[in-house]
C-alpha cells in the first residue's frame, strides 16, 4: 500500500522546494495550497520528472469549514500517510497598532491551528510500518521577542514548543518530530525585498530554499529535533541564549526601524508591508 507526505504550501517557494526534493527521492506526495491552477501544474511537473504519484487537493487553511472538507475528502480517500511537512505560513509585518485583529487572526489560524489540526488528523491516518516524520516550519524569530512582527514570532514560538513536545510523546512509536527554523528565504518578492533593506546582516542569514528542503530532510530521517539552516543564523541563536529577552527586544526594535526608514528612502514603505501578507 503506497503511503504519501502531506505538504501544506506546497505552490509557495518553500513549499514547491520540499515538493520536489521529497519527489526526487521517490516518495509519493499529497500536495495542498490554496490556488489549484498552481498545484495543478506543481502536481504534473512532479509526476513527469520524477514518476512520483502525486495527489492534490486546495484548502484554505485560514478557514475551519475548508479545513473540516479537506480532512473529510482525504478520510474518504482511504489513504496512508509516512509524513507530514507543515510549511503553510504568513506574516503581516509592521506596527502592531496599524494591523488589524482580522490580520491576527489569518496569522493565528494558519501558523498555529492549521499546524495542530493537520498534524492530529494526518497521524491519526500513518501508515503503520515505517516510522513517520512530521517536519513543522517554525522560524528563527521563534528565538526572539520580535517587534513589529510580535505575532508572528509569537506564533512560530508555538508552534516551535509544540515541535518539541509532540517529538516527546511520539517517541516510544518511533516517529519523529523535526522543527525547521530558517532565517530570510527568498521566496517571494516582498520578503526579497525585506531582506536586502537590512543590508549585510539581511544577505548572511538568507538561505537557499532548495539546501534548506534538502538539508531538512536529511535531518529529519536522522530524527533530528531542531534544524537552523547557516552558519551565522546558529550563532545568533546563541545570542538568544546569553543576552536578555527585553535587550534584544530593543535591539530588534531599533534594527527594524532603522530598516523601514531605509525602505523608505527607495520608495518601499513599511506600510506596504502591514497591507501585504507575506507567505513561506
Amino acid at each position: 500500500m503506497k503511503a504519501y507526505v502531506l505538504i501544506t504550501g506546497a505552490a509557495g517557494g518553500l513549499g514547491k522546494a520540499f515538493a520536489v526534493e521529497c519527489a526526487s527521492r521517490g516518495m509519493d506526495l499529497f500536495i495542498t495550497d490554496i490556488y489549484e491552477p498552481s498545484l495543478r501544474r506543481l502536481a504534473t511537473g512532479l509526476h513527469n520528472t520524477y514518476g512520483v504519484d502525486i495527489l492534490f487537493r486546495t484548502c484554505d487553511l485560514s478557514d475551519a469549514e475548508d479545513r473540516e472538507r479537506f480532512v473529510g475528502e482525504i478520510r474518504r480517500m482511504d489513504i496512508a500517510f509516512s509524513g507530514l511537512i507543515n510549511v503553510a505560513g504568513l506574516d503581516f509585518e509592521g506596527s502592531f497598532i496599524k494591523n488589524t485583529p482580522q490580520r491576527f487572526r489569518t496569522i493565528l489560524r494558519v501558523n498555529i491551528e492549521s499546524t495542530v489540526e493537520l498534524t492530529h488528523e494526518i497521524l491519526a491516518l500513518k501508515d503503520r510500518a515505517r516510522p513517520f516524520r512530521v517536519i513543522n516550519v517554525s522560524s528563527l524569530a521563534s528565538f526572539y521577542p520580535m517587534p513589529y512582527k510580535a505575532v508572528y514570532a509569537a506564533s512560530k514560538r508555538f508552534v516551535l514548543d509544540f515541535s518539541m513536545a509532540l517529538r516527546q510523546e511520539l517517541k516510544k512509536s518511533g516517529d519523529t518530530v523535526t522543527a525547521l527554523c530558517p532565517a530570510g528565504l527568498p521566496t517571494t518578492n516582498e520578503i526579497i525585498d525585506s531582506v536586502n533593506s537590512q543590508g549585510f546582516l539581511g544577505m548572511l542569514t538568507t538561505a537557499n530554499i532548495g539546501g534548506v528542503a534538502k538539508k531538512t530532510v536529511d535531518m529529519a530521517v536522522k530524527g533530528k529535533a531542531v534544524v537552523i539552516p547557516g552558519a551565522f543564523n546558529r550563532f545568533l541563536f546563541v545570542l538568544s541564549r546569553i543576552f536578555p529577552a527585553s535587550f534584544l527586544a530593543m535591539y530588534i526594535k531599533r534594527r527594524w526601524e532603522k530598516t523601514y526608514k531605509r525602505m523608505a528612502r527607495t520608495n518601499i514603505t513599511g506600510e506596504s508591508l502591514v497591507k501585504s501578507p507575506i507567505k513561506v
